[in-house]
Protein backbone atom coordinates (compact mmCIF):
# COMPACT_ATOMS: atom_id res chain seq x y z
CA UNK A 1 0.00 0.00 0.00
CA UNK A 2 1.32 3.42 -1.03
CA UNK A 3 1.93 5.90 2.05
CA UNK A 4 1.56 9.02 -0.48
CA UNK A 5 -1.86 10.69 0.30
CA UNK A 6 -4.55 10.34 -2.05
CA UNK A 7 -5.74 14.14 -3.43
CA UNK A 8 -9.33 12.69 -3.29
CA UNK A 9 -10.86 15.74 -4.83
CA UNK A 10 -8.98 14.90 -8.47
CA UNK A 11 -9.54 11.09 -7.97
CA UNK A 12 -13.54 11.88 -7.48
CA UNK A 13 -13.34 14.15 -10.35
CA UNK A 14 -11.25 12.11 -12.62
CA UNK A 15 -13.55 9.22 -11.67
CA UNK A 16 -16.79 10.46 -12.35
CA UNK A 17 -15.26 11.90 -15.81
CA UNK A 18 -14.66 8.40 -16.54
CA UNK A 19 -17.94 6.66 -15.25
CA UNK A 20 -19.55 9.46 -17.79
CA UNK A 21 -17.32 8.60 -21.28
CA UNK A 22 -17.75 4.51 -20.22
CA UNK A 23 -21.63 5.35 -20.16
CA UNK A 24 -21.54 7.48 -23.26
CA UNK A 25 -19.62 4.82 -24.82
CA UNK A 26 -15.87 6.60 -25.30
CA UNK A 27 -13.86 3.42 -23.99
CA UNK A 28 -10.80 5.30 -25.61
CA UNK A 29 -11.70 8.54 -23.59
CA UNK A 30 -12.57 6.72 -20.26
CA UNK A 31 -9.35 4.54 -19.94
CA UNK A 32 -7.81 8.19 -20.12
CA UNK A 33 -9.82 8.84 -17.36
CA UNK A 34 -9.30 5.51 -15.33
CA UNK A 35 -5.54 5.77 -16.15
CA UNK A 36 -5.49 9.00 -14.17
CA UNK A 37 -7.05 7.87 -11.50
CA UNK A 38 -4.43 4.86 -11.03
CA UNK A 39 -1.74 7.84 -11.06
CA UNK A 40 -3.45 9.21 -8.38
CA UNK A 41 -4.23 6.37 -6.51
CA UNK A 42 -2.04 3.52 -7.20
CA UNK A 43 -3.97 1.48 -4.80
CA UNK A 44 -6.47 1.74 -6.50
CA UNK A 45 -9.27 1.86 -4.29
CA UNK A 46 -12.06 2.73 -7.04
CA UNK A 47 -11.44 0.10 -9.15
CA UNK A 48 -10.15 1.43 -12.15
CA UNK A 49 -8.30 -1.57 -13.35
CA UNK A 50 -10.82 -3.91 -13.11
CA UNK A 51 -13.30 -1.39 -15.21
CA UNK A 52 -10.38 -0.56 -17.34
CA UNK A 53 -10.20 -4.92 -18.04
CA UNK A 54 -14.12 -4.89 -18.67
CA UNK A 55 -13.94 -2.38 -21.64
CA UNK A 56 -11.26 -4.43 -23.02
CA UNK A 57 -8.95 -1.31 -22.26
CA UNK A 58 -5.42 -2.40 -20.88
CA UNK A 59 -4.31 -5.82 -19.50
CA UNK A 60 -6.20 -7.60 -17.43
CA UNK A 61 -5.13 -7.35 -13.59
CA UNK A 62 -3.98 -10.42 -11.62
CA UNK A 63 -6.77 -9.54 -9.13
CA UNK A 64 -9.70 -6.93 -8.04
CA UNK A 65 -6.77 -5.36 -5.70
CA UNK A 66 -6.83 -5.31 -2.14
CA UNK A 67 -7.67 -1.66 -1.52
CA UNK A 68 -11.05 -2.00 -4.49
CA UNK A 69 -12.19 -4.91 -2.42
CA UNK A 70 -12.25 -3.31 0.95
CA UNK A 71 -13.29 -0.32 0.26
CA UNK A 72 -16.18 -1.86 -1.55
CA UNK A 73 -17.06 -4.36 0.84
CA UNK A 74 -17.07 -1.66 3.79
CA UNK A 75 -19.00 0.54 2.07
CA UNK A 76 -21.64 -1.97 1.61
CA UNK A 77 -21.33 -3.64 5.43
CA UNK A 78 -24.46 -2.42 6.95
CA UNK A 79 -27.13 -3.49 3.80
CA UNK A 80 -24.62 -6.13 2.47
CA UNK A 81 -27.14 -9.21 3.17
CA UNK A 82 -30.52 -7.31 1.58
CA UNK A 83 -28.60 -6.27 -1.52
CA UNK A 84 -27.25 -9.75 -1.92
CA UNK A 85 -29.65 -12.10 -0.27
CA UNK A 86 -32.70 -10.19 -0.77
CA UNK A 87 -32.27 -8.49 -4.42
CA UNK A 88 -29.85 -10.26 -5.97
CA UNK A 89 -30.84 -13.57 -5.10
CA UNK A 90 -27.18 -14.85 -4.22
CA UNK A 91 -28.10 -18.54 -2.09
CA UNK A 92 -24.36 -19.96 -2.70
CA UNK A 93 -23.79 -20.38 1.31
CA UNK A 94 -27.11 -22.53 0.95
CA UNK A 95 -25.92 -24.56 -2.40
CA UNK A 96 -22.55 -25.43 -0.97
CA UNK A 97 -24.22 -26.59 2.70
CA UNK A 98 -26.37 -28.91 0.36
CA UNK A 99 -23.78 -29.85 -2.19
CA UNK A 100 -21.37 -30.76 1.04
CA UNK A 101 -24.28 -32.62 3.03
CA UNK A 102 -24.42 -34.69 -0.29
CA UNK A 103 -21.08 -35.62 -1.00
CA UNK A 104 -19.51 -34.77 1.77
CA UNK A 105 -20.91 -34.46 5.03
CA UNK A 106 -18.51 -34.51 7.65
CA UNK A 107 -18.41 -33.73 10.52
CA UNK A 108 -15.02 -31.25 10.54
CA UNK A 109 -12.70 -30.22 12.31
CA UNK A 110 -11.21 -27.73 11.86
CA UNK A 111 -12.54 -24.92 8.58
CA UNK A 112 -11.79 -21.70 7.39
CA UNK A 113 -13.96 -19.09 5.46
CA UNK A 114 -11.96 -17.25 3.16
CA UNK A 115 -13.68 -14.13 2.71
CA UNK A 116 -16.53 -14.74 5.20
CA UNK A 117 -18.18 -11.31 4.70
CA UNK A 118 -21.10 -11.17 6.78
CA UNK A 119 -20.83 -15.05 7.98
CA UNK A 120 -23.64 -16.16 5.45
CA UNK A 121 -21.43 -19.41 4.77
CA UNK A 122 -20.43 -19.51 8.62
CA UNK A 123 -24.30 -19.59 9.45
CA UNK A 124 -25.04 -22.55 6.88
CA UNK A 125 -22.06 -24.46 7.37
CA UNK A 126 -21.79 -24.28 11.40
CA UNK A 127 -23.75 -27.51 12.95
CA UNK A 128 -20.99 -29.58 10.87
CA UNK A 129 -17.67 -28.19 12.18
CA UNK A 130 -15.98 -28.19 15.71
CA UNK A 131 -13.87 -25.05 15.00
CA UNK A 132 -14.22 -22.51 12.45
CA UNK A 133 -12.01 -19.75 11.38
CA UNK A 134 -13.33 -16.72 9.44
CA UNK A 135 -11.00 -14.01 7.45
CA UNK A 136 -12.15 -11.00 5.28
CA UNK A 137 -10.28 -7.97 3.79
CA UNK A 138 -12.99 -5.64 4.94
CA UNK A 139 -13.13 -4.87 8.46
CA UNK A 140 -16.39 -3.31 8.09
CA UNK A 141 -17.72 -6.97 7.42
CA UNK A 142 -15.77 -8.32 9.94
CA UNK A 143 -17.49 -6.49 12.86
CA UNK A 144 -20.99 -7.41 11.71
CA UNK A 145 -19.92 -10.94 11.61
CA UNK A 146 -18.65 -11.01 14.64
CA UNK A 147 -21.61 -9.69 16.41
CA UNK A 148 -22.96 -12.81 15.04
CA UNK A 149 -21.14 -15.39 17.34
CA UNK A 150 -21.17 -17.40 14.59
CA UNK A 151 -17.33 -18.18 14.40
CA UNK A 152 -14.69 -19.28 16.56
CA UNK A 153 -11.68 -16.67 15.55
CA UNK A 154 -12.03 -13.72 13.00
CA UNK A 155 -9.31 -12.69 11.34
CA UNK A 156 -9.01 -9.09 8.84
CA UNK A 157 -6.96 -10.18 6.21
CA UNK A 158 -6.58 -10.88 2.64
CA UNK A 159 -7.04 -14.54 1.16
CA UNK A 160 -3.71 -15.70 0.24
CA UNK A 161 -1.76 -13.72 2.75
CA UNK A 162 -3.98 -15.22 5.16
CA UNK A 163 -2.94 -18.55 4.39
CA UNK A 164 1.00 -18.00 3.47
CA UNK A 165 1.31 -16.37 7.15
CA UNK A 166 -1.36 -18.10 9.53
CA UNK A 167 1.17 -19.15 12.76
CA UNK A 168 -1.25 -21.59 13.69
CA UNK A 169 0.17 -24.93 12.32
CA UNK A 170 -2.69 -27.29 12.70
CA UNK A 171 -4.39 -27.64 8.93
CA UNK A 172 -8.25 -27.24 8.02
CA UNK A 173 -9.83 -30.31 6.92
CA UNK A 174 -12.41 -27.70 5.05
CA UNK A 175 -11.88 -24.82 3.34
CA UNK A 176 -14.84 -23.10 1.70
CA UNK A 177 -14.36 -19.44 -0.34
CA UNK A 178 -17.72 -18.34 -1.31
CA UNK A 179 -17.75 -15.53 -3.78
CA UNK A 180 -14.11 -14.74 -3.35
CA UNK A 181 -12.99 -15.98 -7.21
CA UNK A 182 -14.59 -13.66 -8.78
CA UNK A 183 -12.39 -10.87 -7.29
CA UNK A 184 -9.41 -13.21 -8.33
CA UNK A 185 -7.79 -13.63 -12.07
CA UNK A 186 -4.95 -16.40 -12.29
CA UNK A 187 -5.81 -19.37 -9.41
CA UNK A 188 -2.24 -20.59 -8.50
CA UNK A 189 -1.80 -18.47 -5.93
CA UNK A 190 -4.79 -19.52 -4.14
CA UNK A 191 -4.90 -22.87 -4.94
CA UNK A 192 -1.29 -23.17 -3.65
CA UNK A 193 -1.53 -21.40 -0.76
CA UNK A 194 -4.77 -23.45 0.25
CA UNK A 195 -2.93 -26.81 -0.28
CA UNK A 196 -0.31 -26.07 1.79
CA UNK A 197 -3.14 -25.50 4.54
CA UNK A 198 -5.00 -28.30 4.23
CA UNK A 199 -5.05 -32.00 5.63
CA UNK A 200 -5.35 -34.92 3.20
CA UNK A 201 -8.59 -35.76 2.36
CA UNK A 202 -9.82 -32.34 3.40
CA UNK A 203 -12.10 -30.55 0.98
CA UNK A 204 -12.08 -27.42 -0.31
CA UNK A 205 -15.74 -26.07 -1.76
CA UNK A 206 -15.96 -22.19 -3.38
CA UNK A 207 -17.79 -20.62 -6.31
CA UNK A 208 -17.20 -19.05 -9.63
CA UNK A 209 -18.54 -17.10 -12.61
CA UNK A 210 -17.97 -18.02 -15.62
CA UNK A 211 -19.53 -17.32 -19.13
CA UNK A 212 -19.58 -19.71 -22.66
CA UNK A 213 -16.51 -21.13 -23.70
CA UNK A 214 -16.33 -19.04 -26.54
CA UNK A 215 -16.55 -15.56 -25.51
CA UNK A 216 -13.06 -16.78 -23.47
CA UNK A 217 -11.35 -17.17 -26.45
CA UNK A 218 -8.03 -18.46 -25.98
CA UNK A 219 -8.15 -17.04 -22.07
CA UNK A 220 -8.65 -18.77 -18.86
CA UNK A 221 -10.07 -16.21 -17.25
CA UNK A 222 -11.45 -12.78 -18.27
CA UNK A 223 -12.83 -9.12 -16.99
CA UNK A 224 -16.69 -9.17 -17.42
CA UNK A 225 -18.81 -6.42 -17.83
CA UNK A 226 -19.39 -5.89 -14.40
CA UNK A 227 -16.14 -5.87 -13.50
CA UNK A 228 -15.93 -9.54 -11.63
CA UNK A 229 -13.41 -12.38 -12.60
CA UNK A 230 -15.24 -14.98 -14.78
CA UNK A 231 -13.13 -18.40 -15.42
CA UNK A 232 -13.49 -21.23 -17.38
CA UNK A 233 -14.21 -24.92 -16.08
CA UNK A 234 -11.36 -26.27 -17.64
CA UNK A 235 -9.05 -24.01 -16.42
CA UNK A 236 -10.45 -24.65 -12.69
CA UNK A 237 -10.22 -28.37 -13.04
CA UNK A 238 -6.70 -28.04 -14.25
CA UNK A 239 -5.10 -25.63 -11.55
CA UNK A 240 -6.69 -27.83 -9.09
CA UNK A 241 -5.44 -31.16 -9.80
CA UNK A 242 -1.59 -29.17 -10.56
CA UNK A 243 -2.06 -27.80 -6.83
CA UNK A 244 -2.73 -31.19 -5.25
CA UNK A 245 -6.72 -31.64 -5.53
CA UNK A 246 -9.06 -34.32 -6.77
CA UNK A 247 -12.45 -32.37 -8.03
CA UNK A 248 -15.27 -34.07 -6.85
CA UNK A 249 -17.74 -31.99 -8.66
CA UNK A 250 -18.03 -28.88 -10.41
CA UNK A 251 -22.21 -28.16 -10.62
CA UNK A 252 -23.49 -25.38 -12.72
CA UNK A 253 -25.37 -22.76 -10.72
CA UNK A 254 -26.61 -19.45 -10.87
CA UNK A 255 -24.82 -17.31 -8.50
CA UNK A 256 -27.28 -14.80 -8.39
CA UNK A 257 -28.94 -11.83 -10.17
CA UNK A 258 -26.95 -9.55 -11.99
CA UNK A 259 -29.24 -6.63 -13.64
CA UNK A 260 -32.33 -9.57 -13.92
CA UNK A 261 -30.22 -11.28 -15.59
CA UNK A 262 -28.80 -14.69 -14.16
CA UNK A 263 -24.89 -14.95 -13.70
CA UNK A 264 -23.96 -18.69 -14.17
CA UNK A 265 -21.28 -20.04 -12.36
CA UNK A 266 -19.94 -23.27 -10.89
CA UNK A 267 -20.18 -24.96 -7.69
CA UNK A 268 -16.97 -26.51 -7.26
CA UNK A 269 -16.23 -29.18 -4.33
CA UNK A 270 -12.58 -31.09 -4.84
CA UNK A 271 -10.77 -32.84 -2.02
CA UNK A 272 -6.99 -32.41 -1.39
CA UNK A 273 -5.10 -35.59 -2.37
Amino acid sequence: MSDTPIDEAALAEAYEEALALEKAGDRTAAADAYRRCLALDPDDHAGAAVRMAAMGEGETPASAGDAYVATLFDQHADDFEDILVRQLGYGVPGLIAERLAAVAPGPYERALDLGCGTGLAGEALRDRIATLIGVDLSEGMIETCFDKGVYDHLYIGEAVGFLEEFDEPEPFDLVVATDVLPYLGGLDPLFAATAARMSGGGIFGFSTETMPDATFGARDFMVGPHQRFHHKESYVRDRLAAHGFETLEATPIVVRRQEGEPAPGHLVLARKR
